[in-house]
């Protein structure tokens, strides 16, 4: 099972993204998922979680992700000690941010920096819909357009695609040796998800990603 937790706060969209997510992962025949929320307090800023959980068979276990393949964190400052304790090994941590961490398992992208942009403010959500087809090969970029096109409104599409094309052009500027404007990451860790290595493998990773 794939499992992802999600961090936000109110009004950042950290449950639409996982549904959106949910949603892809379960277009394929012989999928399924789950998606739901956790929040504390319900006011708009407070923190609260989201998960998302992807799976070749039907999923029974409907409690909250404690061990996640990703943790996604839409606001930084939820980012504090023992973040590694829900991480799976080999995970990754995919954190709203240009800061560098100096860890291989954090991925850094400046997703208020790439949303405003694009829709004229920060909303960072749907920029880590970008980053998991990156990361992912479980998820197809047909399946989160679809996702975009039946799960936000019409007057959404456009910009919300963008961002995702914009995300995976992010990647391709790492692929290309250069730095990217919005990411740091560790290049060498991302091209070991493949299979492959180095440069070449982040780029052949980008280019199945872009064409799918």
């Amino acid at each position: 099972m794939k499992e992802v937790l999600w961090h936000g706060r109110g009004g950042q969209g950290a449950f639409t993204a996982a549904r959106l997510l949910g949603a892809a992962g379960a277009f394929p025949e012989g999928r399924y998922s789950l998606a739901f929320p956790s929040f504390g307090p319900e006011r708009r800023g407070a923190p609260m979680r989201a998960f998302t959980k992807i799976d070749d068979r039907p999923i029974g276990d409907r409690s909250a992700v404690a061990h996640a393949d990703y943790v996604v964190y839409l606001d930084d400052t939820l980012l504090g000690e023992g973040w590694d304790a829900e991480l799976k090994p080999g995970g990754l941590v995919l954190v709203n941010s240009l800061k560098d961490f100096g860890d291989k398992r954090i991925v850094s992208i400046d997703a208020d920096g790439i949303s405003r942009e694009i829709l004229g403010r920060p909303i960072p959500n749907t920029v880590f819909l970008g980053a998991l087809l990156f990361l992912d090969e479980l998820l197809g970029k047909d399946d989160i357009e679809r996702s975009i096109h039946e799960y936000m409104p019409a007057k959404l599409h456009a910009k919300n695609l963008a961002i995702v094309d914009a995300v995976l052009a992010e990647f391709a500027e790492l692929e290309r040796g250069a730095t990217a404007a919005h990411v740091i990451a560790d290049v060498a860790a991302l091209a070991d998800r493949t299979g492959e290595s180095g440069i070449d493998g982040v780029a052949a990773h980008v280019a199945e990603s872009e064409g799918r």
